[in-house]
This record gives C-alpha cells, structure tokens and sequence, in this order.
C-alpha cells in the first residue's frame, strides 16, 4: 500500500517536469515585426506563436548570441522611408529609440538596451560574442560596439545607406554593404578601419561567407542577381542570374548546414532561389509568399522559414518537396528570422 501511494504522489511530479522539458522539436521561431515593434516566438512543433513580446522601435535585424542564450535585436526610431519616397516629408527621427535590444532567452524578455550609433539596421557579432559591428544606415558608418560596456568603441565610414553586416567565419574581416553606394566596405578587424572598397553593383544587401572563408555571396537588390565574391583577393568572379530586374529583388541569403545549397529570398519577386553551391548553379525556385525579406533554416537544414512583410506572416517550407506546409500568422510587416534550442 506505501508503495501504490508514492507512485500516485510522483506521477504528478513526473508529469510536470515533462511539461517544463525543453519545446518538443527541439527548437523555436523568433521573428522581429518592424511595424508592430515586437517579436513573435513560434514553437516549432506545433508552429504555433507561444509568446509576442514588445521589443521597441522598428526592430528588424537579429542574431544570438554564441553561447545562445542572448538575442540581439536592431532598433531604429528612424521612420519608414521606402525608395523613392521624399525624405523632406517625413516625421523626425526618435533618436532616443535607436539602440541594440538584449533580449534573455531564459526570461523572455528584454533586459537591457544598447547604445549603437545612429540608426541600427543590421548588425553581426565578433566570434566570441564581445564586439558587435552595426550598420548606421541614415550616417553611412559602421559602429563597433563593446557588448559589456555599451560603448560605442570605433565609428567608421562605409558608404550611403549601410545594411547588411557579416563577420568572417575567422573574424578577421567584417563585410559590410552600402545600398546607395553598391559596394562593400571590408574592414579589418584587428586595425578598426575599412581596407578596401569593393564596387559590386546596384544596392547590395547582405553577405553569406563559405564555412571556410574563401569566398562569399551577395545579394543585388536591383540587378535581380547575387554575386560570387572571391574573399581573398577581394573581388568579384562571378554573376549569378535569378530573375528579371525589378521582378526579382533578392534580399538575403543563407547556406544549408553542409554549405551545398544557398538560398535566396527574391523579395518582391516572391520566390526563394536554390543554388548549387558546387557549381554556382540555380537548380529550382518555389513562391512562398508576399515580398520575402528574412530567411532562416531549421538546425537539421530540412525545413526553411520565410519572413513576409505586406502579409504578416511566416512561410513554412519542406525543402525536400520546395513547397509550402504552413503560413505562421505574426506581427506587424515582419523582418527577420532566427532559429534557436532553448
């Protein structure tokens, strides 16, 4: 009898601890909403939005950090300004909203605010987590900011509308693309300043290295195309075509885990592009959704998860059959996309 009683008094416990066990899937979705300022976290087993939690002005790029307990987040109290539209109508800027949001994986909440110069858009860490290298995009710089300070520590120019900010798979480099420009500034890590200037074509958007750093892709907005970048004698050696320009805008881009395969969001183009990274080859395309902008891929790289701004919502893709199994309504306009264990 003793016995049958202790069974029936931790059953209960056995049952709660499984329930406090890490989300099933093993991972979770996290999504900044530019427009609605917040972030939306998706359980991966069930993609479900289990949490929307209030991050602060127009929060777009994000990134973990290494130990992937802390997540950053861009925020910028600049307002919206399209291409084309007329700067001298818009509202001033709030430059008291613009700063790096810390975000506590375990707390689920933002717990601290960093000062990142003006206009934080993009960003990317040093390899040991202590440095993040932002780009300022309405003053043309790049600040390098001191994780444990707070402290802006070096400003340095490179080129009109800087966006996307990738750090060398050795961190001795920094790639940083200037949109108006159509170039990226290489900055050297070691020395704090811009190296070389590397002209590429119309508005560069972000940067993907190859795991071992000899080479890297880019994308080109307004050339509907991403160019090959050989990272060692910095320069450009190849052209990869994806789609009429002005149709096709690719956006970002990312590799599959044992770097065979990139993709490519297309933007307003509404598509993500499959490239063979062996040969530099488009092997497919698939639609996923309005205006595809951030990109992630699930830990074992067999699924892939669409931001799509004009609808609000998150595109689940089963890369083996390229097709679509689920839109993931979100916040407002969302932006970026990250993968995470808990």
């Amino acid at each position: 009898m003793p016995r049958r009683i202790s069974l029936i008094l931790v059953l209960p416990l056995l049952l709660a601890a499984c329930s406090r066990s890490p989300v099933s899937g093993g991972y979770r979705i996290y999504v900044t909403n530019e427009r609605s300022g917040d972030l939306s976290i998706i359980d991966a087993a069930t993609y479900q939005v289990v949490a929307t939690v209030p991050l602060g002005k127009r929060p777009r790029g994000i990134h973990a950090s290494p130990d992937r307990q802390t997540i950053y987040v861009a925020l910028s109290g600049s307002p919206f300004a399209p291409p084309g539209v007329d700067e001298s109508k818009l509202p001033p800027p709030d430059k008291t909203a613009d700063a790096i949001g810390v975000f506590d994986v375990r707390e689920n909440k933002i717990v601290r605010l960093i000062t990142a110069g003006s206009d934080p858009e993009e960003f990317d860490l040093s390899k040991d987590g202590t440095l993040l290298y932002c780009s300022n995009e309405d003053v043309g710089l790049t600040s390098i900011v001191d994780v444990a300070t707070g402290k802006v520590v070096a400003s340095i120019p490179v080129g009109p509308e800087p966006e996307g900010v990738t750090v060398s798979p050795d961190g001795k480099l920094v790639f940083v693309t200037s949109e108006e420009g159509g170039t990226i500034a290489i900055i050297d890590t070691d020395a704090r300043k811009a190296i070389k200037t590397l002209p590429v074509g119309n508005r560069p958007r972000h940067v993907a290295f190859f795991p071992d750093g000899s080479k890297a892709y880019v994308t080109r907005e307004n050339d509907g195309v991403i160019s090959l970048i050989d990272t060692v004698r910095h320069q450009p050696i190849q052209t990869i075509e994806l789609g009429p320009a002005g149709e096709i805008k690719p956006m970002k881009v990312i590799l599959s885990p044992d770097a065979t395969k990139a993709y490519v969001s297309g933007g307003r183009g509404k598509r993500v592009f499959v490239i063979d990274t062996s040969n530099n080859e488009v092997t497919g395309s698939f639609e996923v959704g309005e205006r595809p902008w951030g990109l992630a891929l699930s830990p074992d790289g067999k699924t892939l998860y669409t931001a799509n701004g004009p609808s609000n919502d998150v595109s689940v893709v089963d890369l083996k059959s390229q097709t679509v199994i689920k839109k993931i309504k979100v916040g407002n306009s969302p932006w970026g996309v990250l993968t995470l264990t808990p």
